[in-house]
């Protein structure tokens, strides 16, 4: 009962609850950046580099075993260095669409922050203080 009541109080936490909740935001961002880069920005990049995909390169070790009818008996033995290429580059890209999406929100919180704050209006106590300093001034 002792280990369930010690695990109850380290679960409701608020450094646990706040971890669980950013852990599931950001899988559910991890999604839409992955959707931002697949569909929205990779298609014009492919576009204008000729649609190169780079998944296909590999080097042959052993090539595939087959039988009379072309069935494969053994896959044949490769270093795909190709896939590689192409998650480094997917990385990149995502990388990139991070950045430019952290920077416009650092931008927009900026402009938030420059809006000057409301002068402060003095309390009846500072008020009182003000009319005694300028009595005795007159004195």
């Amino acid at each position: 009962m002792a280990l369930l009541k010690e695990f109850k109080t380290f679960a409701m936490r608020g450094n646990v609850v706040d971890m669980a909740v950013g852990i599931i935001i950001g899988a559910a961002f991890g999604k839409i950046v992955s959707s931002l880069v697949a569909d929205v920005i990779t298609p014009p990049l492919g576009l204008l580099i000729g649609g190169i995909n780079f998944s296909a390169l590999a080097i042959t070790l052993k090539e595939a075993l087959l039988n009379a009818d072309g069935t494969v008996l053994k896959p044949a033995v490769t270093i795909n260095y190709g896939k590689f290429i192409q998650a480094a580059v997917d990385f990149i890209i995502v990388a990139f669409a991070i950045f430019m999406m952290v920077k416009a929100m650092n931008s927009l919180k900026k402009k938030e922050e420059a809006k000057p704050a409301p002068a402060p209006v003095p309390t009846p106590t500072e008020n009182l203080l003000g009319e005694i300093r300028d009595i005795l001034k007159k004195k």
